[in-house]
């Protein structure tokens, strides 16, 4: 239906599967209309990255492929328990340069994380910012957030506000709230 009112699409799917499906589950997304974004989990290694993105690399019109780096929600303790050694902001850095050798467009990653990816990485691989809360705004079961000025202000192209937004009590005026931070930041 947005599709249809010309709105672009974020299709956050996180593929995470073996290198040939992923490939074909990114080229059956690129055909969906309006798709700009798509999403698949950088923790599915190299093979997998490249696969997606070279299944996209004779496309003329393409959505931008982002690999994710670690959901918001893992902290040092949950990587710990999936035996992932080291705080998160290393392993961000390193998925971050694994998918920009793998051809992909960009990376979500929390903003704590956005200054040294675009440093890394430089201006023109995209970084998307979720888990982003303004200051009034509880975490929920979010343990790497910002507010939507700390994550310009780190370089992030998009944002990612769900819950503050849509668990509001006026969805409207919590989202204009959000837009006008966003501008200040930007004008900053």
């Amino acid at each position: 239906m947005l599709a249809g009112e010309g709105f672009g699409v974020f299709l956050d799917l996180k593929f995470h599967d073996i290198p040939s499906t992923v490939a074909a589950a990114v080229m059956a997304a690129a055909e969906l209309p309006q798709v700009r974004l798509l999403t698949l989990h950088a923790l599915g290694g190299a093979g997998m990255l490249e696969a997606a993105s070279a299944a996209l690399s004779k496309k003329k019109r393409r959505p931008a492929v982002l690999g994710v780096t670690l959901l918001t929600s893992m902290d040092e303790t949950t990587l710990r328990g999936v035996e992932i050694a080291g705080p998160p902001d290393q392993t961000v850095l390193a998925l971050a340069k694994l998918a920009q050798q793998a051809g992909l467009d960009g990376v979500v990653a929390s903003g704590q994380e956005a200054r040294a990816i675009r440093a890394q990485c430089g201006p023109r691989f995209l970084v998307v910012t979720p888990g982003v809360r303004p200051q009034s705004a509880r975490a929920n079961d979010q343990s790497r957030i910002t507010t939507p000025s700390e994550a310009i202000e780190a370089g992030a192209d998009y944002l990612v506000v769900g819950r503050p937004i849509t668990e509001a009590d006026d969805p409207h005026t919590a989202a204009r709230a959000i837009a006008r931070e966003i501008a200040l930041a930007r004008r900053a």
